[in-house]
């Protein structure tokens, strides 16, 4: 997908708080809006270099949206919105292999008091498709989450719950970035949601991630990468 632009590039200065971080742009320093409620520590680092959108509103309280950040020479995109559409797109143009012959039949689709990203109409039935935005890669392992996610947790149990009732239901880690070489939840930062997601492979769920091409101009999903559920020791 397109990533709507031009972009600014601007400098990492701090995060005030979980969607407002201050950033240098031409000299001066700026608040910008991130849309990501992760910690997002390995990537909020003074000094870093920044890509931002103007969104100039008059009901917004910051002048830009934070966008990607750059870290080596790869750039990494943070916005914790864009899962769903990437999968969606990946979808229709047929480059999802473990969903071959799906199509998408419904968005933010309520279930047993949650909001479920997407409803696949697939050749055996209804599949339920929980996304996840990844931004964590350490040593070329892709983390979840990065933080205590009580409302990640909740989506598992319901897709369990949906697999109970024979349905097919899948979460999909997807990587905003293109170094990771693998997958597994991150029980350091979050044991439970481990824990919930390994009872929920072992009931039938299925476990998907992604890495992503990204560019300033465009981002997608590239490829799939091993999901590993042991616990690291």
């Amino acid at each position: 997908m397109e990533i709507a632009g031009p972009l600014v590039p601007g400098t990492f200065v701090r995060r005030e708080n979980r969607f407002r971080a201050l950033v240098e742009v031409e000299g001066r320093v700026t608040a910008a809006h991130v849309p990501n409620s992760g910690r997002l520590w390995e990537l909020f680092v003074p000094g870093r270099t920044v890509y931002l959108r103007p969104a100039a509103a008059a009901h917004r309280k910051t002048a830009f949206d934070l966008v990607l950040v750059r870290v080596g020479d790869r750039l990494v995109s943070l916005d914790a919105r864009l899962p769903p559409l990437l999968f969606a797109e990946a979808l229709q143009q047929g480059r999802l292999a473990e969903f071959r012959g799906c199509r998408l039949a419904g968005r933010e689709v309520a279930l047993h008091g949650h909001r479920i990203d997407l409803v696949l109409a697939c050749p055996a039935g209804h599949c339920w498709v929980e996304t996840k935005s990844v931004t964590l890669v350490v040593g070329g392992t892709a983390l979840f989450p990065d933080a205590v996610t009580a409302r990640g947790r909740n989506h598992v149990e319901a897709l369990r719950e949906r697999v109970a009732a024979g349905e097919r239901a899948a979460v999909v880690f997807v990587v905003q970035r293109n170094d990771a070489a693998r997958f597994r939840p991150h029980d350091e930062s979050d044991p439970a949601f481990g824990a919930a997601l390994r009872r929920a492979v072992a009931t039938g769920v299925e476990v998907y991630a992604y890495t992503c091409h990204v560019s300033d101009a465009r981002i997608a999903i590239a490829r799939p990468i091993p999901v590993v559920l042991e616990e690291e020791r």
